[in-house]
């Protein structure tokens, strides 16, 4: 477990006092099913559902048993007497096992929906609050064309919507249990007691098993929170880079009284976002385990169950843990549009090379004969740090097509904002 990186509901969810819970309510939902069926007597099941799980003697039997079951099984028994006998009839150890891990996933999964959805709304808001503050676009690292502060996050926004859908999905492929006996086929105990245990259970029957639930089900709900953790690395990475000293665009909070370095008292470190990143790379190596962990031999081994104690809690705890920083991160995220603007500047006009190059297209240049023309003066202003335009406006080569005015038009930062509105109203976000 990842107990420094975890919140308490999160931490519930993956406690033992919470796993034998819900092995307790699986054994208890059985025998509610058998009796609706008149397999066990009704009368049972008011005591059956008084038993408890002792933890103490959960320990000392296990000592003697070497497995978790059935130790878990003579420590319920012990609380019941003669009703005890009607206590995982007919079921093996991954009936009851399998089914409470899905509850667990199932409760964990709403917390993570509820996680996603305050950070949309977060991004929502300042999606909105910079649609028109405008700033470098860059790949490969390198200035490219503007584009907005507000367009960068809508890309998070609606990316996040997305990972809303995916888990979503995620939740309905894990909300299954199995009450399918020792290799699915149903001998010892019916599809009817399965689908009336599992209803009670707020589950579906898997529609079919072997001795465990499939594990591309797990795998795909690893993946899938490995896929959101990769997205908020994303986001925490750009918001890294745009933290440099050199550029200084955007900063993660920093509090009053915190400090950076032991060393140096001037240090303002993205350490949030570093620890995001950091963080999803471990769900990431999680999701390879759980793509492992579906060819088991046969009907069922054993090599997905000790990784699975891990993989899953941890999973859940870490991605529960940087929504919520890197929420924190978004709401408290300090932007500096003028940092923006002076860097929109640094290449002296070059930003409006593709603009030049297609007005010469436009007179009747042919495309090879204006990207050499412009190209040619991007590259001396480049290498002397002088204006573009006015290299532009000297050369002669230029000056046959486009006139001083004609190139001011073209030095607008306006035109690149012209279908901001537009790409807005796709995404909902007027």
């Amino acid at each position: 477990m990842i107990e420094r990186y975890s919140r308490p509901q999160m931490r519930k969810i993956w406690s033992d006092d919470s796993k034998f819970e819900k092995w307790l309510q699986v054994e208890i939902a059985v025998c509610e099913a058998w009796a609706e069926v008149g397999a066990i007597p009704k009368e049972a099941i008011p005591k059956i559902k008084k038993a408890h799980f002792d933890a103490k003697r959960y320990d000392e039997i296990l000592i003697k048993t070497h497995h978790d079951m059935t130790a878990f099984l003579g420590a319920i028994a012990e609380s019941l007497g003669e009703e005890s006998r009607f206590i995982h009839l007919g079921l093996t150890s991954s009936d009851i096992m399998d089914t409470a891990l899905s509850m667990q996933l199932v409760a964990a999964t709403d917390i993570l929906a509820k996680d996603i959805n305050e950070l949309i709304a977060v991004l929502k808001e300042k999606t909105k609050e910079y649609k028109h503050t405008i700033m470098m676009g860059r790949t490969h690292g390198v200035h490219a064309e503007p584009t907005t502060f507000g367009l960068k996050l809508a890309i998070w926004f609606e990316e996040m919507k997305r990972n809303e859908q995916r888990l979503a999905d995620a939740r309905k492929v894990i909300a299954v249990g199995k009450i399918s006996g020792a290799v699915g086929t149903y001998a010892t105990v019916t599809p009817e007691v399965e689908t009336i245990a599992c209803a009670k259970l707020g589950l579906e029957a898997a529609p079919i098993s072997s001795q465990i639930v499939q594990r591309d089900r797990h795998a795909q709900f690893v993946t899938t929170l490995a896929i959101i953790a990769s997205s908020l690395d994303k986001f925490a990475t750009e918001i890294r880079g745009l933290q440099r000293t050199e550029t200084l665009e955007v900063e993660e909070p920093f509090e009053e009284g915190q400090t950076g370095s032991s060393a140096m008292p001037h240090k303002r470190n993205p350490e949030l976002c570093e620890r995001t990143s950091g963080l999803a790379r471990l769900v990431r190596g999680h999701a390879l385990t759980s793509l492992e962990n579906i060819a088991l031999w046969h009907e069922r081994d054993i090599s997905h169950s000790s990784n699975e104690r891990i993989i899953l809690p941890d999973s859940c705890l870490v991605l529960d843990y940087i929504l919520h920083i890197f929420t924190y991160v978004m709401k408290g995220l300090r932007v500096y549009p003028e940092h923006m603007k002076e860097n929109l500047e640094i290449t002296k006009g070059l930003v409006f090379s593709q603009r030049v190059m297609l007005a010469l297209i436009d007179k009747g240049l042919s495309r090879q004969d204006a990207y050499g023309i412009v190209q040619r003066n991007a590259m001396k202003a480049w290498k002397d740090r002088i204006s573009f335009f006015d290299l532009l406006n000297a050369d002669p080569d230029v000056g046959k097509h486009l006139s001083k005015a004609e190139l001011e038009g073209i030095f607008d930062y306006g035109h690149f904002l012209h279908h901001v509105d537009d790409i807005f109203k796709r995404l909902g976000l007027e």
